[in-house]
């Protein structure tokens, strides 16, 4: 009874609600009044018997039912999303959407020519893309917030509902700032004792503990983890910290000016990465699309999967 009461339209108000952090944004973002809002609100309450969401001084506050309700809530509007561009893609039409998430590994060799192929067959689609560390973007595939996201799988049991396709094994190196004090060092062992960055949190078992590891040396001294390679480029090229980033990253005209490779004797193994989609739902036409497109990209590269 509960849920032939409840309107669509109050649970995309709820979830505009919890993205713009106001009633008075989130009727702007929509294009109804704020007493709109409210009263939407208002009903959906009372409709589930239940408080969603807190006003605070500083805005809205969900409540735990606000939170267990909007999880299930983002799936059902994402399942509605998909639905409707599965009827606009049986017309012909080009103008569905994709949300996906990319690690900052990925963004150089991939994501600008899986754009272009894609935007060549879908030109009036709407794209949205995340960047961020796998362990962020993993639970918005889970709850549809994304419909996928390109990311390294460290998981070798998979991750639970979740399904893997492998597309790179891109090459790493080790780079720090022109006249770094270990410039000559040729060995990971001489490298042991550096002040390093990291890209995911200590324990993680990302690309530099597992170097380490590999070499039977114990974790590096991680002194800052950063989640944007633009930002750690920077760190590295103003500090004595070092990195293990993408090779291509390193032969940007900007990072080749200040940042340099080692080259040393262990030999770092490459990481794997790929797709990550839910397993029990179909993506939408526009999606499955760019995942196309990003497959294309990535056999195109020199090294492929």
């Amino acid at each position: 009874m509960v849920i032939a009461a409840m309107r669509l339209n109050q649970i995309r108000d709820l979830l505009a609600v919890v993205e713009a952090g106001s009633l008075r944004a989130a009727a702007r973002r929509i294009g109804i009044s704020q007493p709109a809002m409210s009263k939407s609100l208002a009903q959906l309450e009372r409709e589930l018997h239940a408080q969603l969401v807190l006003r605070t001084a500083r805005g809205i506050v969900l409540t735990p039912a606000g939170r267990a309700f909007v999880a299930r809530g983002r799936v059902v509007e994402a399942e509605l999303r998909k639905a409707r561009d599965d009827l606009s893609a049986l017309r012909g039409s080009r103008e569905g959407a994709v949300a996906f998430g990319v690690g900052p590994a990925v963004t150089v060799p991939l994501v600008p020519d899986a754009m272009a192929r894609f935007r060549a067959k879908w030109p009036r689609a709407h794209v949205r893309i995340r960047e961020g560390m796998r362990t962020a973007l993993l639970p918005l595939v889970r709850d549809e917030t994304l419909d996928f996201t390109i990311s390294e799988n460290v998981a070798p049991g998979g991750e639970a509902g979740l399904q893997f396709r492998p597309l790179i094994k891109p090459e790493l190196v080790i780079v720090g700032r022109r006249g770094h004090p270990l410039a000559h060092a040729k060995t990971l062992q001489e490298l042991a004792a550096a002040d390093w960055l990291i890209f995911n949190p200590p324990g993680a078992r990302g690309a530099l503990e597992r170097t380490f590891e590999a070499s039977g040396l114990p974790p590096p001294k991680a002194l800052v983890h950063c989640e944007s390679y633009a930002t750690a480029l920077a760190l590295i090229a103003r500090s004595d910290l070092l990195g293990l980033v993408l090779r291509e990253l390193t032969e940007l005209s900007l990072a080749d000016r200040f940042v340099q490779r080692w080259r040393l004797r262990e030999k770092i193994s490459p990481p794997t990465i790929g797709i990550f989609s839910r397993a029990d739902t179909p993506l939408s036409p526009a999606a499955a699309a760019m995942i196309q497109s990003l497959g294309a990209a990535a056999r195109a590269l020199p090294k492929h999967i």
